[in-house]
This record gives C-alpha cells, structure tokens and sequence, in this order.
C-alpha cells in the first residue's frame, strides 16, 4: 500500500460566463480537470475543486435589461442551468459558486487596496466612445461602422472580420453604438490601471519555472520579450459588477475580479468545511499546490495579469496552469447550421455523459492542440472499447460463475503471467494521469483489456463447460475474468464514475480505491449482473444533431435584438441574379398549424401549395400561442430547399418570416388575390 503523505492540491478550471448555456467545447475543459481531480481523490490525495460562474460585465447588464429582469436574477437562473448541467455530467465540484459574492468583493477589494498601498495602481485620463442615448461608455464590441482599411461595413470596433485588420475605434468611419444605433460621441474619463511592467522580471521567472507547457510559455514570450503595458482595471457606471472603494461610478472591470473567483468560492467553501484553512492554500509561504485548468484562449489573463496581482497583493502564485486547445466537430469549427454547435443538455437529452467523458479522455494529451469530436469515430469507440472490450469480460465469464457456483469466485489464478502483467502496468497508467496525457491511459488500458479478451477468447470457458470434469477449469478462467474486469474498473474510474458505482454494486466491494489494484479478490460472492452500459445507436446521434439544429434556431429567434442594432448580423455575401432566380418561392395556404409535442419552439404547418401538400417546422410558436389562428392565412414558402430530418419528422422547406423575435415574429403574406401554388416573381 501507498505510504506516500498525502498531497495537499487545490484545483479550479476556468469560470464559465454567466450569460449563455454550456456547450461541448466547455465541458471539455471541465471533463479534462474532473478526471485529474478523481484520480488525485482516489489516490488518497487532498484534492479540492473550485469553481464559480463569471457573472459580472456590461453583457449581462445588458441581456437581463433586454430580458426584462434584473442582472441578479439573470445570473441565479443561469446559476441553476450551469449547476445542473455539470452535475449531470458527473462534474464533482467542492464548490460551484458565483463571483457575485461577498467574498469576492472583499477579496478583490483586498487585493486592489494592496496593490493600491504598493504603488502598483496608476490613473490616467482615457477617451472613448460614448453612446449618447444609453449613457454609456462603449467596448469595442459595442462600437460597428466602416473598416478604414478595405471599407467593408458593419465591422466590429477592434477588427474586421473581412480583411483581418486591426485597429483602434475611433478610426472607424461612420461609428454607431451596436446597442442603440446612436452615433457615439468622443468623452474623456479617469481610469485605474495595473502597472504591469513592474512585474516583467518575476514574469519572466515564473513563466520557465515549469508551471506552464513549453509551448504556452514560448507563446507568453511573445509578451515578455517586449515591453509589457499597463492594464487597465475600471469601468465607468452603468455596468454590472463592484464599484471600486471610494471611486463612486467606477467599477473593477470583469476580467480583475473573475479570476478572484477562484479565491472566493474556495473561501466560502472553508466556512463550511471547518478541516480547510484558506490561508494554507492561499498564503505566501503555501506549500500546497494550486492548478488552473483553462483554454488557449484565455492564456495572457491566467500567466500575465493574474501572477502578477497575487504576487503584488501578496498571495501566492499558482503551481501551474495547465491549457488545452479548442474542440472542433467533425473536423471543423462547431456549426449551428449543421447542428454540431451541441449544447450540453441537448447531449444529455440524448446520451449518456460517460460515453463523451471517455471519449475526450481518449483525446486529450499533455499539449494545447485543437481536439476533435469526430461523430461516426465517437460511435465505434465507445461501441468497441467500452461495450465490446471491457463491459464484455464481466458479461462473459458472469453468467458462469452464478450457474456453476451460486455466484462465488474461487481462489484460483490460471495465468499468472497476465494478471502480472496488470499489476506492472499501473504505475505507468498512473503516472500518465498525473500528466493529465489521458489518451496514453486510456491506450494502456484499452490494450491490457485486449489481452484479457484475447485469453479468455483462447480459453473459451463456454466450451470447456460443456465438457465432463472441466467445471472447476471454468470458474478458475471466469474468477480471473472478473478480476481483470475490476483492475480495469479501477484505472477507468476516474473517467467512468458512474460506470464504477455499477461495477462495484456486481462486484459486491465497497467504494474501490487506485491501491485495490494490488489484491485480488478469492471466494467471494458476487451480486446478479446487470447490463452495465448499452451500445450508442446512430440514430441517437441524429437525433441530437437534429434537435441541436431546432435549438439553436429557436435561440437566434429569442435572442433578436429588441432595440437598436444590438447583435445585428452583417449582410450575407452578395449572389448573382441566376443564384437568386434559382430560389423557387411559392404562395402557400396554411391549411392546419398545430403544437409540436416535445418541442419548445416549434409549430407543424401543413401547407397546401395548390394541390401538392408539405408538411413544414417553424420555429414561430412563442409569437402565435393559439396556432389555430394561422389556419387560412396565405404565406411565403421556399419550395425547392432540401427537405431536413427533424427528430419530430422532415421539414419539406421553409416559411419566411421577419421580426426581432420572441413575440414579434411575423410570417410574411403575399398581397390580395395571390393563389395557393402560384410562384413569387
């Protein structure tokens, strides 16, 4: 048994903002820092995991004031859908918690004011936009207007999506607020900014001590090599987040007091676990270790600003940051028009969380490169690996050993050699967990449970069982099987928890621990078996991509600007004459529109075109509650678009409509005297 002491480590991963739902490319990062800290727990280490959602910022200020209803309760909704989403996804936080907390604004507070006595804290006058209607200062994402470099309108005030150049905003030409459509005004306001640059050597330091990747700190070199520039840390009111101390009107910008966060939920986790002291995992001279879990893109924040304010502030610096790529589906970016834009509880509407767990642990190594869910190779995966490979071993040698011995496995070990094999394995296993490279453990495991299939396969207990005198050659080979299926249990755990508790329950064991691996188990009495994971069936697969489809339709409706050109999508790329004629747009008469059982959004409009009949889904429902009301009203309806499987049915075209959405959406009609069939000029 493991004699080590035990480590202290206190985990967090990246703090998801409270103004969206989780997708898969979240539950990447989640998954990855879930399965680490399981297998530091079932080491027998102190393992804590933190984490909060990111819940201040003029973005969520802006959406509840959109969605009617305070900032706070946008947040504790989105609160809610978060937790529940992780929990089903079997995420094991200590704590989930919210930056909108007290202790994050004691601690932030705390931090600011250290800095502030250090000299670390400069003021400057800043000139920006304003948006004159809203009273309101405006990021650069809230400024559009023409690029000064190719012309191209509705650009962003930072960059241009058309031709990738950057800029500042006020060289924008025809400038207008994104929230109001006003055009901004130039206005000067008082600033508080981090003096970065005073921390550029430390930086340096901390940047090659080993707590980051080699490739993430040779990127973060592309900082340090040049000057470093202060930060600027203040928003002017309105804005939803803390007012600085003393600085009426002025808050701490989003990014300074999320990362914070990770401090507050673990202190608020201390006050109700008396055995935690915060400042032993926190405090300067802490000997614990502290780890962040984050994506490429937030790296500047995590091995930059954040350091440098713990170690200005006094506090320690973290042991390492560990940075993943970005998921891609199907081998490119996540598409809401293919329906591989999946959200988290449209998954698990459809599958179950382990098979994605196991999946991305497959993929996931030690490095920062892009990740890919490939939907077909996702299938025969967990199809091949933890269906066919290891849930077959106890389906195959369980049903003999309840029918030639009351379900007791003898004392017996036939080869030796193989279950030697299994032990020598686990240190390295071990070690490639402790490395976060979780595609080299679930390699070595998969291959050790093809040796355990292919021994058993070679001596086909199901034969010798038919044979006179054999009986006890059988229970010997199947006591093995079962023994080699539970050292597999083991070092799967931390991927398959749910597949664990199962496998535990037949194995009749209490809670199994990394050190069990070293014994086996002998006359021991097992429980009835039960199939413990089912095959993925493809049609699961399209069914989630469907809805995933239906459900991100429906969003962008919801989410239609309700003022302004707030979220205003550019103008789609100009198309020649004959690729418009090409559109066959017909008059249609709604003949029945009726509820769509199981769908949130959408109605089934039976259209007569004439005599043809199509059956079409409209994402309308929130604006005609009473669908009968549509019954007899001619439409638009684009006749020749490819018909799209639906997990409700096929859709056979589609029917226009405009409106900021919600309510206001209004199926287009033709003028008086258009006929059902007739064809749109």
């Amino acid at each position: 048994m493991s004699t080590a002491q035990p480590r202290q480590i206190l985990v967090t991963s990246a703090l998801p903002y409270a103004n969206g739902s989780i997708h898969l490319g979240h539950m990447l990062e989640y998954i990855q820092t879930d399965i680490w800290v399981r297998y530091q727990k079932l080491r027998g280490n102190q393992c804590i995991y933190v984490c909060a959602d990111d819940a201040h910022g003029s973005a969520i200020m802006l959406r509840a004031e959109k969605e009617g209803i305070t900032s706070e309760q946008l947040i504790a909704n989105v609160h809610a859908e978060h937790s529940a989403d992780f929990t089903d996804f079997l995420v094991e936080f200590d704590n989930y918690y919210s930056t909108h907390s007290e202790e994050n604004q004691q601690l932030a507070e705390l931090i600011y004011g250290r800095l502030k006595e250090a000299g670390h804290i400069a003021t400057r006058s800043v000139t920006q936009y304003f948006d004159p209607d809203k009273g309101m200062f405006l990021a650069d994402r809230f400024i559009k207007g023409t690029c000064p470099k190719c012309g191209a309108e509705d650009q962003y005030g930072d960059n241009c999506e058309k031709c990738g150049a950057t800029y500042e905003p006020t060289e924008l030409k025809d400038p207008r607020s994104a929230i109001s459509g006003a055009t901004p005004v130039l206005k000067d306001s008082k600033h508080f900014f981090f003096k970065l640059p005073e921390f550029q050597a430390m930086l340096k330091e901390w940047t090659r001590s080993g707590a980051l990747q080699d490739a993430v700190a040779n990127k973060i070199d592309e900082w340090l090599n040049n000057e470093l520039q202060e930060w600027d840390i203040s928003r002017d009111a309105p804005y939803f987040g803390f007012e600085i101390p003393g600085e009426p009107g002025k808050y701490f910008y989003v990014w300074l007091d999320a990362p914070i966060g990770y401090m507050a939920s673990f202190k608020n986790l201390c006050a109700r676990r008396p055995e935690l002291d915060f400042d032993t995992f926190w405090g300067p001279d802490s000997s614990a270790e502290l780890y962040h879990f984050i994506g490429k893109d937030i790296v500047n924040f995590h091995t930059l600003f954040w350091p440098a304010m713990l170690h200005g502030a006094g506090f320690r610096k973290p042991t390492g940051v560990n940075v993943h790529g970005y998921l891609t589906v199907n081998g490119q970016k996540m598409s809401k028009s293919r329906g591989t834009f999946i959200k988290a509880r449209t998954y698990l509407d459809h599958l179950q969380p382990e098979y994605l767990r196991y999946y991305y642990a497959c993929k996931l190594s030690r490095g920062v490169e892009d990740l890919d869910l490939n939907l077909d190779d996702f299938i025969q995966k967990v199809n091949s690996d933890l269906v066919g490979k290891v849930v077959n071993i106890a389906s195959r040698c369980a049903g003999f050993i309840h029918k030639g011995n009351q379900g007791v496995m003898v004392d017996a070990n036939p080869a030796p050699e193989l279950s030697a094999a299994f032990f020598a394995a686990v240190p390295s296993i071990g070690d490639a967990y402790e490395k976060r490279d979780f595609s080299r453990a679930m390699r070595d495991i998969m291959g050790l449970a093809d040796r355990a299939n292919a021994w058993i396969a070679e001596q086909a207990p199901w034969a010798l069982n038919k044979q006179e005198g054999k009986q006890a050659e059988v229970q010997a080979i199947c006591s093995l099987g079962i023994n080699l299926f539970r050292q597999l249990i083991i070092l799967l755990k931390p991927v398959m928890p749910k597949l664990a508790v199962a496998a535990e329950d037949f194995l009749n064991v209490p809670a199994l621990t990394w050190d069990d691996h070293q014994t086996l188990l002998a006359n021991h009495q097992l429980n009835a078996f039960q199939p413990l994971l089912t095959r993925i069936e493809p049609a699961k697969i399209e069914a989630m991509v469907a809805a995933s489809k239906e459900d991100l339709a429906a969003d962008a409706a919801a989410a239609a600007p309700t003022n302004g050109e707030l979220d205003k999508e550019p103008l789609a790329a100009e198309i020649n004459f004959d690729a418009f004629a090409a559109v066959d747009l017909r008059i249609a008469l709604i003949e029945k529109a009726e509820f769509v059982e199981g769908a949130d959004k959408l109605l089934r409009l039976t259209l007569d075109l004439g005599g043809p009949k199509r059956n079409v889904f409209s994402g309308i429902k929130s604006a005609y509650p009473d669908p009968s009301a549509l019954e007899g009203r001619l439409t638009l309806y684009v006749a020749n678009l490819a018909p799209r499987k639906m997990k409700f049915g096929v859709s056979e075209g589609m029917v226009l409509a405009a409106g900021p959405g919600g309510k206001e959406i209004h199926l287009l009609s033709p003028d008086q005297g258009a006929k059902p069939g007739q064809r749109v000029m």
